[in-house]
């Protein structure tokens, strides 16, 4: 295998996750009409369409692409889950399928699905971890940073990035852990997993009070014995390039320098993007690539990135195939075809200066400033 290379981890099954009977985030019934797809936003298509332009554009070539049926073991699962919560879900799994939390309905096999998108994770991690890539992408689905220990919620059913980062650890691979979440929504599951944790550091980007609308708050620092290891970092809706570029400068990157991180993993969710139906926030495919880009130096190219939200069908293959190419050093670009309708869309510079104004007292707060 070519160290050289960024490591594509995928597979099949995990297109195959069913969400069962909503329309967008209402469960069918009583004055909720069906739509004509039946289905949660969280959907197979904005993944499988990733994929395939990633193979089209001849991207494909310039990476590692794996497929392994690789499912996280009930043990790798039980660092993060209970038993009674595993138990529960495989018996639904089982049987018909079932719904576990708020908006998690999956369908039968839907254990085993969840346990291969958690193996992904694991897979793409050990493999940097153990110098096989010099990077790597887990096309991971369902995703996983909203799922507590014992209660999933927002279209996850096991926390993907948190059973990796402890099966890493339990392997003696790694001792500290930086986990950057720029899903619009807050990392809320993989917030409180660490929270309390010394050698894991938490930064979430997110549109303020988007999901859940009771998490995200930019004073949860962390805990008693983890000080100042939880960022929060809550923009403004309507923010843009501008915003989470200057995030970037004075909080992200300032804080992974002075944490020092083993490795650096992305809850890379595309659901900031400009045309998203879950958010109100202004990225182009261009915008993830420079934050992808920005990672880059700050880790000398040593990234994992697990797939998270991204909502629209259409945009969210150019996010990721802009991310990859970043990630890989390939000539080979997919032009994001509403890059230029997004960026003609970004706010004015009044905007921008509050949203600084914000950052910067995020920064006093943690002591950057």
């Amino acid at each position: 295998m070519n160290i050289q290379k960024t490591g594509f981890f995928w597979h099949e099954k995990c297109f195959w996750h069913g969400a069962g009977n909503y329309a967008f985030l209402l469960p069918v019934g009583g004055m909720v009409e069906p739509t004509s797809t039946g289905f949660l936003p969280e959907a197979p298509e904005t993944k499988r369409r990733m994929k395939n332009l990633i193979e089209v554009s001849g991207l494909q070539d310039d990476l590692d692409s794996l497929n392994p049926y690789a499912l996280a073991s009930v043990d790798a699962l039980r660092l993060v889950h209970p038993k009674a919560y595993l138990d529960r879900f495989k018996a639904l799994s089982d049987g018909a399928g079932g719904n576990l939390g708020l908006r998690t309905p999956f369908g039968p096999g839907g254990f085993e699905i969840a346990s291969l998108s958690a193996g992904l994770v694991i897979e793409a991690l050990f493999s940097v971890l153990d110098g096989r890539h010099k990077n790597a992408y887990a096309l991971s689905r369902p995703p996983g940073h909203h799922c507590l220990p014992d209660y999933p919620n927002g279209f996850c059913l096991l926390n993907n990035i948190a059973v990796a980062v402890n099966a890493a650890r339990k392997a003696n691979k790694a001792e500290r852990f930086a986990i950057i979440d720029w899903d619009v929504h807050h990392g809320n599951g993989t917030e409180h997993i660490f929270y309390n944790d010394p050698n894991v550091l938490t930064i979430s980007l997110h549109q303020e009070r988007n999901y859940p609308l009771d998490t995200g708050d930019a004073g949860d620092i962390g805990g008693e014995n983890a000080p100042f290891l939880n960022m929060n970092i809550p923009l403004m809706p309507g923010g843009g390039t501008a915003a989470y570029k200057t995030a970037f400068e004075q909080l992200v990157l300032p804080k992974l320098e002075a944490f020092k991180a083993d490795i650096v993993i992305v809850a890379c969710g595309f659901d900031a993007s400009g045309v998203d139906p879950l958010s109100r926030m202004l990225l182009g495919a261009a915008d993830f690539a420079m934050l992808t880009e920005m990672l880059m130096e700050q880790t000398g190219g040593k990234l994992v990135m697990a797939h998270e939200g991204g909502y629209s069908e259409a945009h969210v293959p150019f996010c990721g195939h802009a991310v990859l190419q970043k990630m890989s050093g390939s000539s080979i670009e997919a032009e994001d075809p509403l890059g230029a309708r997004i960026k003609g869309q970004q706010p004015h510079t009044r905007f921008n200066q509050l949203q600084e104004a914000l950052i910067s007292e995020m920064a006093s707060l943690h002591g950057l400033k």
